[in-house]
């Protein structure tokens, strides 16, 4: 019997904590504990009910800042798991848990891997910083990006940020996420006239209205993507109208819909494009638009360059950049000007039940952690 590695022995012990959003149950307090003996400062900044922790280690220099959340998506029915979710087991070279794959394995890697590059250069150039929430699966308002807003309050700007989503396919590191697309959601109310529907002349009936002017939105072309994007995507997800009576025109008609876009149109294009095609079809409307996040992207330079070369260096993998999928906290980290990527382990098992990542990618992802530290603040 071999024993844990230091990152499988911090991955099980975060795991055992169940930290179901927004809780954290004592995750960040383990990796604070880690990092203070290891020269970081901590500031701990909690926003209504929700725990999020700054920690820097340096004085002067740019700033390489590793982002994550201690919190989980629920478990769903536990008796559906083959092993209990917050009770870490390895099987078969898989270590299972909530959180194993989204984000446990990536925190502890993180954490090894700054505490080996302490050990090996305690005089390095640059300042190494942590922001730790536990508001990322949840509504995410009282997180991440309140502690932007209090970097920015600071005038704390990091440079480069590494968020440890897990962003890999197949192999660990086989994908870096160097940007996403934004996320624009509205709520449409189309009023009508309620009436019989004997009498259709007496009644306006918005689900009629709307139909041809939610077809017209869902065959608009928003744009055509570019190298990085592809084209901007319009989604309806819900539309509810009427009483359930066969016999009554409704009054009123809501559909919910989502852009996914790209950096080719702002979100202010998408809402003024949406209500020139309601108008033009003569909509009574309403919308009630919610921003989650903008698209971003960081273009090759020094902190996708160490992350490739690393990646490299570590597993002999050619990496794929890519900005496929949803949204992430690096949506409140870019607008600051930072450069941001997201590296982590395989997520085809991430949400699900029985989520689990590969005990020796825990190790891999440590060594590139800790190889990409060395690419920025090594001469």
């Amino acid at each position: 019997m071999y024993a844990d590695s230091p990152t499988l022995a911090l991955t099980k012990a975060l795991i055992s904590r169940a930290s179901v959003t927004p809780q954290d149950k004592g995750c960040q307090e383990l990796m604070i504990e880690r990092l203070n003996a290891i020269g970081f400062d901590i500031e701990h900044l909690r926003f209504g009910d929700v725990d999020n922790f700054w920690a820097v280690r340096g004085d002067s220099g740019p700033i390489l800042c590793f982002a994550g959340h201690t919190d989980v998506v629920p478990t769903g029915p536990e008796s559906q798991w083959s092993y209990p979710p917050f009770n870490p087991t390895a099987i078969d070279g898989q270590l299972y848990g909530r959180g194993a794959a989204d984000m446990k394995g990536s925190l502890a890697a993180m954490v090894v891997a700054v505490e080996q590059f302490v050990a090996d250069h305690p005089n390095h150039d640059g300042r190494i910083a942590f922001l730790i929430t536990s508001d990322e699966e949840g509504i995410a308002a009282n997180g991440t990006v309140k502690v932007v807003n209090w970097l920015q309050e600071q005038n704390i700007i990091p440079e480069f940020c590494l968020v440890g989503e897990p962003s890999s396919t197949a192999r660990c590191g086989d994908v870096i996420k160097n940007g996403r697309r934004g996320s624009l959601g509205c709520t449409m109310t189309v009023k009508g006239k309620q009436g019989h529907v004997a009498y259709p002349q007496f009644a306006r009936n918005p689900i009629h209205s709307a139909m041809s002017a939610i077809a017209a939105l869902t065959t608009e072309v928003w744009d055509h993507g570019n190298q990085f994007f592809p084209s901007t995507s319009f989604q309806v997800s819900n539309i509810n109208s009427g009483t359930g009576a066969t016999n009554v025109i409704p009054g009123e008609l809501t559909a919910v819909f989502n852009f996914r876009f790209s950096t080719e149109v702002t979100d202010q294009d998408l809402r003024q494009r949406t209500e020139a095609i309601l108008d033009a079809h003569g909509l009574d409307y309403t919308l009630d638009w919610k921003l989650s996040g903008q698209a971003f992207l960081t273009q090759e330079g020094r902190l996708v360059d160490a992350a490739v070369a690393s990646i490299l260096e570590v597993t002999g993998l050619e990496t794929e950049l890519s900005t496929a999928g949803g949204t992430s906290d690096g949506r409140f980290i870019a607008p600051m000007g930072t450069q941001v990527v997201e590296l982590g382990p395989v997520n085809a098992s991430i949400h699900q039940v029985d989520e689990n990542v590969n005990i020796a990618d825990l190790d891999i992802l440590t060594n590139i952690y800790q190889t990409l530290l060395a690419k920025l603040f090594i001469p």
